[in-house]
């Protein structure tokens, strides 16, 4: 057994090394969708149909006129997590392309949809992660639209928060930019890791964030909703997704955990990173 060098990243646990017991605080499944059809259409005319059995999502894809992507359809498993009233957060890994899974954000009180892509590029490629990252808003057909559409905020920069996703696993992030942020492992078989990655954060109602990070050293990366609204009882769940120690098989797993606010840092106007842009 390898052991584990903080200075070489070598020694560092693959992505299915960290997956025994980091679920432990995954919210149930929720069978809520069981027997609806939902259609998403995007700004580009894209429609996607969606038909949920208990524990499978059969789906149809019909690309818009400005969508390079081939029309498709196929069956996946999924998982479905209840983030707030009438606000869903469901995964499922696709068969048909096993290099893609998908994040989608369900508000059926507001009409809209945000769908992120997670996809594993075939070959490593200088100065990107291995995992890529891939955002669509759209609008759920049949339901009146209201409130504001997912996108971009800097609202968690110089958050520090700290994690809990079982009794063995804790880390702790800080929010940076609107491009990077910072973990640290506090408890689990990561202790003492430390690194900084890049990130994405969206908003989908207020106090409702995506937040999606892909890692460098490891080719893998997350997607996460949390509720921030109570910062003493934040509450998220998400999905790792990436590919295994011999670089050739997908994993995808999903988790939760709780969190609480630790601090928040304030900066010079003048130097307020929320400003960098994607420096």
């Amino acid at each position: 057994m390898t052991t584990l060098n903080p200075a070489d990243t070598s020694t560092w646990l693959p992505l299915e090394g960290l997956a025994p017991g980091f679920d432990a605080n995954k919210a149930p499944h929720s069978t809520a969708l069981s027997g609806r059809e939902i259609a998403v259409v995007d700004a580009r005319g894209t429609r996607i149909v969606h038909r949920f059995s208990d524990t499978t999502v059969a789906w149809e894809y019909q690309p818009g006129t400005e969508d390079p992507t081939a029309a498709a359809a196929d069956t996946d498993d999924y998982e479905a997590f209840e983030v707030d009233d009438d606000l869903y957060f469901v995964q499922f890994h696709h068969r048909y392309l096993p290099n893609e899974a998908v994040s989608l954000v369900l508000d059926l009180r507001q009409g809209r949809a945000l769908a992120i892509i997670s996809i594993i590029l075939p070959a490593p490629e200088k100065g990107r992660t291995r995992v890529q990252h891939v955002f669509a808003p759209s609008v759920i057909e049949g339901v009146e639209v209201s409130g504001a559409e997912a996108a971009p905020t800097t609202t968690l920069i110089g958050r520090r928060v700290e994690w809990v996703y079982s009794t063995e696993h804790a880390y702790e992030h800080v929010y940076l930019s609107p491009r990077w942020y910072s973990w640290q492992c506090l408890a689990g078989p990561e202790r003492g890791l430390a690194d900084t990655d890049e990130n994405s954060v969206w908003e989908v109602r207020p106090g409702i964030y995506i937040f999606a990070w892909r890692e460098k050293v490891i080719p893998c990366a997350s997607v996460t909703i949390a509720d921030h609204r109570d910062v003493n009882a934040i509450r998220s769940h998400g999905v790792l997704f990436g590919l295994d120690e011999t670089g050739e098989v997908p994993t995808h797993f999903t988790f939760g955990a709780h969190g609480r606010l630790l601090s928040t840092t304030l900066h010079t106007p003048e130097l307020e990173p929320a400003t960098f842009g994607d420096a």
